[in-house]
């Protein structure tokens, strides 16, 4: 593959939703983003317009916005993000440029989803991770549909120096970071040509950062800049800390302004932060970075997983009031990856998807396996590993339950399995004994086909009718069947090392 051009061609649909606008256009669209912002995440501003209801042109001015409200009211007024909800009035049209706006951008995001497909090169991971796209579609609520499923998520340090008390994957405290030496730099570019020469271009989808802040690590762009020149995509970046250190932070934009194919996030713990951010940088320079508003006053659910959840847990068996209006609502996890996380520090690769939170998987991902590696030869076994132990199809010895979140109800020609958000229905002649199989919670593959074939049944449409359940995602997976391993819940562990030392 030639390198050069798949730079060039690589984002060419993210960047042409910029770059077929005027300059007038786009300078427009950062302006109602940035007020979009305040009144999302500034109880203060929203007060001032309510105020000012009949003429909000100076409650706009104050936070440097020469825009007239009164022209995009159904995004503000009514709680309106964009005019899915509303009826495209000509009388509105800084309403009618912005939902274009987010239209091409949401449509971006449901590209990323198709990104991390391998197309044939790795079709035991597609077949994964397929399953896994379906299976949190239904079982995740509102996250669901909004999670894109990336290949591969890379740790640059060992925790997090930010300590959000709401982190959805409970970052444990700063430890230390992958420094950029001759050594981790060589393991890195290995690393990354491993991902490439397994899954292809889907080693595009990658970013570098889960339970840690990117600002923590000095070296972070010159880590992203080399996936750039490896596989031809520049990370995303989300980091929580965009006031640390505002050059390196512009630094970073600069990049995305040069071959960025992604927007960026900055997580906004306080207003006053948001007030900060506003003034040190303009809205241009943040027409490419989405601000997460996860401050108090925010219209901004939080979802009930990692540390969120257990602080609401503790506040609650206190007999405090948890504040659990910011856990309300259908959203369930933040984690985003079906695929693999990677720490450099620690050595550490796992298998991961999200999931609902549960006791079990309090941080909203299950862990599918987990390998240690300390070069690159081992990097790729642990990898290796980890697919070969996922399970990508029906065996006899596989058990086969419905997954539990899962209701059941009879219907006129068989019966249904459904959450808030997906309904399958089976239609099949023998519904009636399959669904009490299925329901017993102690039969296999092997069994289910033994059982109903015996009573007459045909073996090629009770397969296909399990099949179907299973490529859906509607049962259990096997790591929720299995007792928690050593080291991580349910995570089968192994480790791969090589003779030479591992590089730190």
């Amino acid at each position: 593959m030639d390198q050069a051009q798949d730079r060039i061609d690589h984002g060419t649909a993210y960047r042409r939703i910029f770059s077929e606008r005027s300059d007038d256009e786009v300078r427009t669209l950062a302006r109602i983003k940035r007020f979009l912002e305040r009144v999302m995440g500034d109880d203060r501003f929203r007060d001032a317009l309510k105020a000012n209801v009949d003429d909000p042109r100076p409650v706009a001015a104050s936070i440097g916005v020469d825009l007239d409200p009164r022209l995009m009211r159904p995004l503000w007024q009514h709680g309106y993000t964009h005019l899915r909800f509303a009826k495209a009035d000509p009388a509105y049209p800084l309403s009618i440029l912005w939902d274009r706006y987010i239209g091409q951008m949401l449509a971006h995001r449901d590209f990323l989803k198709s990104q991390a497909c391998t197309h044939g090169v790795n079709p035991r991971f597609d077949a994964w991770r397929e399953r896994q796209i379906l299976r949190t579609s239904s079982e995740c609520g509102l996250s669901g549909g909004s999670i894109t499923h990336p290949l591969v998520a890379y740790e640059l340090s060992d925790g997090c120096s930010v300590g959000c008390w709401f982190c959805g994957i409970s970052a444990d405290k700063f430890k230390g970071n992958f420094a950029y030496t001759e050594a981790n730099v060589g393991l890195w570019c290995g690393v990354q040509e491993t991902m490439v020469e397994l899954f292809g271009d889907a080693a595009q989808s990658a970013f570098c950062y889960w339970a840690t802040d990117p600002m923590d690590n000095p070296d972070y762009a010159r880590f992203i800049d080399d996936v750039w020149r490896i596989t031809g995509y520049l990370p995303q970046t989300t980091t929580a800390a965009p006031l640390r250190d505002p050059a390196r932070t512009r630094e970073i934009i600069a990049m995305f302004e040069d071959h960025g194919s992604i927007t960026n996030r900055f997580s906004i713990l306080t207003r006053t932060i948001l007030e900060r951010v506003h003034e040190e940088f303009t809205p241009d320079e943040l027409m490419g970075v989405e601000l997460v508003l996860q401050n108090k006053e925010a219209l901004m659910i939080k979802a009930p997983a990692g540390k969120a959840r257990e602080r609401a847990e503790t506040l609650k068996a206190r007999g405090e009031d948890p504040k659990l209006s910011l856990l309300q609502g259908d959203h369930s996890t933040i984690a985003c990856v079906s695929g693999f996380l990677v720490n450099m520090v620690k050595g550490t690769v796992q298998m991961i998807t999200p999931t609902r939170p549960t006791p079990r998987w309090k941080n909203g991902y299950k862990i599918l396996g987990t390998r240690f590696f300390d070069s690159v030869p081992s990097y790729r076994r642990a990898i290796e590993s980890l697919l070969d132990a996922a399970t990508v199809e029906l065996h006899g010895e596989l058990p086969v339950r419905l997954r539990p979140d899962l209701q059941v109800e009879d219907t006129e020609n068989g019966f249904a399995m459904f959450t808030r958000s997906v309904r399958h229905e089976c239609k099949a002649s023998f519904h009636f004994d399959l669904k009490d199989l299925l329901l017993s919670g102690e039969h296999t593959y092997g069994s289910i086909l033994e059982s109903l074939v015996g009573r007459g049944e045909d073996v090629l449409v009770v397969d296909q009718v399990l099949e179907d359940l299973f490529l859906n995602g509607l049962l259990m997976e096997d790591v929720d069947l299995r007792e928690a391993g050593a080291g991580s819940p349910g995570a089968s562990v192994a480790r791969f090392t090589s003779s030479q030392p591992a590089a730190s």
